[in-house]
């Protein structure tokens, strides 16, 4: 009996995938900002509490352009979004012409040894709605740390990573690889549901 009360659980919790069968949305529906990529996705958006993967053909070859109508709503509305041990130093002028209310942007500064860590907490906390991390290395066990830490801090998780990554399985709910040559998004997971066959152009 416990093991069926244990897998009802997990089945509420949404940490199980059963096939095509169709399931209610999600509150607290979280809408990427771009339509043609919302349409694709089984909730319509962001999958809320949960580590979503980018996949960079090379580090600022599009994940700011894709993420920055979603934290201009988020500091629009006045919650906090993080940004731990970002490649480069953010241009402030373009975030702010983005939308991005910066009195709602923190950065964080940390080594690679520290950023998983300090990106966890911050996930953890129950003050941000959003974080973004860039790790340089992450193994399974430290993705799934990410996971647990958002849906605990009910937040929307980032960690962009080098293409490579694919190659390797995840825990992460949603990986999106960001292709330069052409530029286009390919959904390579989602969970709730298959991945669109066909890329998502766009043009940054």
């Amino acid at each position: 009996m416990g093991a069926v009360v244990a897998l009802e659980r997990l089945l509420d919790q949404r940490q199980v995938w059963r096939g095509r069968q169709v399931q209610a949305r999600p509150s607290g529906l979280q809408p990427s900002g771009h339509a043609a990529l919302d349409a694709c996705l089984p909730d319509g958006g962001w999958p809320v509490a949960a580590l979503s993967e980018l996949l960079l053909a090379s580090p600022g070859c599009g994940e700011l352009q894709l993420l920055w109508p979603t934290l201009a709503r988020l500091t629009g509305a006045g919650e906090r979004v993080v940004l731990v041990a970002p490649p480069f130093v953010p241009y402030a002028p373009a975030w702010q012409a983005a939308g991005v209310d910066l009195r709602w942007l923190v950065q964080v500064d940390a080594d690679a040894q520290d950023a998983l860590w300090a990106t966890e907490q911050c996930l953890r906390s129950g003050s941000c709605a959003a974080v973004l991390c860039w790790p340089q290395r992450a193994d399974d066990r430290a993705l799934r740390r990410l996971q647990v830490a958002a849906e605990t801090g009910a937040a929307l998780a980032f960690a962009c990573r080098p293409q490579q990554a694919a190659l390797n399985p995840s825990p992460a709910a949603l990986r999106i690889a960001l292709d330069s040559r052409p530029a286009q998004w390919r959904v390579l997971k989602c969970r709730g549901g298959l991945p669109p066959v066909t890329p998502i152009a766009w043009r940054g």
